[in-house]
């Protein structure tokens, strides 16, 4: 059985790292790696939080071997999403070293509990080909909805 926790705000760093894993930037240091540690430090420690990470810790020294975050919005309801109430799943992400163990479905599986915990009708994700496989198999199907991103102009 593979022991999967709530991650709190002293593992910020952490999931940074793991982000930085996710992202391929392994290793590159900077401001937003700071910012991100912050703010996951204030989200984590909410009395009331939107945020949740679900980590799987190393077993052979410090530190996480996998994790992922989840962050439910209130959007105006729909008859798909009768509640407004809406999860975003990101930052799914595990060492290399500890790969193919079921570690991300174990995290993905506490996400998607809490998930529903919060009367989120609906989660999205956003799936690279590798991680297809494991989301398909939890339930996640393609939508037809392409996704679109405008970088506003400071």
């Amino acid at each position: 059985m593979i022991d999967v926790r709530r991650a709190g705000p002293g593992d910020a760093g952490e999931l940074m790292r793991l982000r930085a894993v996710m992202l391929g930037v392994a290793g590159v240091t900077g401001d937003w790696q700071r910012t991100g540690a912050d703010l996951l430090r204030s989200q984590l420690a909410a009395a009331e939080p939107s945020l949740a990470a679900f980590v799987a810790d190393q077993g052979d020294g410090p530190g996480l071997a996998a994790c992922v975050l989840g962050q439910v919005d209130q959007r105006l309801p729909g008859p798909n999403n009768p509640t407004g109430l809406r999860g975003y799943v990101y930052n799914v992400a595990t060492d290399p070293a500890y790969r193919r163990r079921g570690l991300s479905r174990a995290c993905m599986t506490a996400l998607l509990e809490w998930f529903a915990g919060t009367g989120a009708d609906v989660v999205d994700l956003r799936a690279s080909p590798e991680g297809e496989p494991l989301y398909a198999s939890l339930g996640f199907v393609r939508t037809a909805d392409p996704a679109m991103r405008l970088r506003p102009a400071r």
